[in-house]
This record gives structure tokens, sequence and C-alpha cells, in this order.
């Protein structure tokens, strides 16, 4: 007898492929998933670090890590749907550890792939004589709790400055949503299977955590 599930799955791999920072060479990136209360990880890594890399050669002013991303989360509810959350780290001329930027994206609800162009920002401070110190000292501004950028409360008290992107790209497979009674329209739906698993990558900037 078939029984019906109480629960969804959502299914991520992709990569962490490269980064664009304004005047910096080197860079590292610590990430890290947000996910409602009705939602946890079943397998994969909630957070991690990748590696340090630097600007290619080839690529121009890009930063490439190729770094795997991999993770499945279960949910009764989609209300919270998973944030990756991404901060930049480097070394500034004095050898302190500074942060370069943070950013953070919705993990895609349509299944297929999907290439996201993430815009960094880092906060700012309050005057300039503050900027001076925080330069001198080595202690820029930054979030005691990266994962606070996944949350609207208070971000309007913060001044910030964009200061580069992230490409992620993801690979998004669910598992019994429709049974729950949530359909996902695609823009490919009328296409046969050929066509979708040929065309069905999207690319976008994610714009609404600019």
């Amino acid at each position: 007898m078939n029984t019906k599930p109480t629960s969804f799955l959502v299914f991520v791999n992709g990569a962490i492929e490269n980064a664009e920072v304004n005047d910096f060479d080197d860079l590292y990136l610590r990430f890290s998933y947000v996910i409602g209360k009705d939602w946890k990880i079943c397998s994969g890594l909630e957070e991690g670090t990748t590696q340090i890399a630097h600007k290619s050669v080839q690529l121009g002013s890009k930063i490439v890590f190729n770094f795997p991303l991999e993770a499945t989360f279960r949910a009764t509810n989609p209300f919270g749907w998973p944030q990756l959350v991404i901060s930049g780290y480097g070394l500034d001329a004095f050898g302190n550890d500074v942060v370069r930027g943070y950013g953070t994206t919705y993990i895609p609800i349509s299944p297929g792939r999907h290439r996201i162009r993430i815009p960094l920002f880092v906060p700012r401070s309050s005057s300039r004589f503050q900027q001076f110190l925080a330069w001198f000292f080595g202690r820029r501004p930054e979030f005691v709790d990266p994962k606070v950028i996944a949350f609207n409360a208070g971000r309007e008290m913060t001044r910030v400055q964009s200061h580069g992107y992230v490409q992620v790209v993801f690979n998004v497979v669910t598992k019994d949503l429709e049974e729950l009674g949530y359909k996902i329209e695609t823009k490919h739906s009328s296409q046969t299977s050929q066509q979708r698993s040929e065309r069905n990558e999207t690319t976008y900037v994610d714009n609404y955590h600019a």
C-alpha cells in the first residue's frame, strides 16, 4: 500500500566556481547554509572553508576555486528555503586577516542546473576617522556572525559598499514536492526531455540580496 510522504527532499550539488574581488589578488571563502525551523540537513557539509586562491593569469581578474558543494535537505514546509551564505577573507598589507565581502543567495527552487552570480559587499565604517583607525589597526568592520546577512532585520541600519562577485553553480533535484501539493512551474515545461537536458541551465545575478 502506497503511503503519502510527510516530507520532501531537496538534493543539491555544484561548486563555488570563481570570484571577482575589487583590488585584491588572493582570497579564501567560508560558506554555510541558513535554513528554516522545519528544515534539516540530512547529508553533506553544513559549513566549510575553501582553499586560498589567487587571480588567474589566463582568466584576468577572476580568482578560481572550483570548490565542490553537496547537501541534501529534508523539510515539511517550503518556508525557510535554504540559503547559501558566503564570506570572503584575505590578508591586508600588514598581514592581518580581514573580510573581503559577504554574499548570500537562495538555493534555486526549480530543478535543473543554475549558475548564479552573487554580489559581495562589506560593511563601511561610520566615519572617515573610524575608517582610518580600522585600516591602521587592521580591524575592518565585519559581522560577528555572517549568517545575519540572510535576514532582513537591521539591514537598513548597516552601511555597506559593493566589493565584487562570487559565481556559484547548482544542480538541483527535488523529491515528493508534488505529492505534498506543491507544484513548480519551469520555463522548459513544454519541451521534450532531451531539449530540457540540453537547455535547462539558468544563469542570473542574485540582486535580491545586493
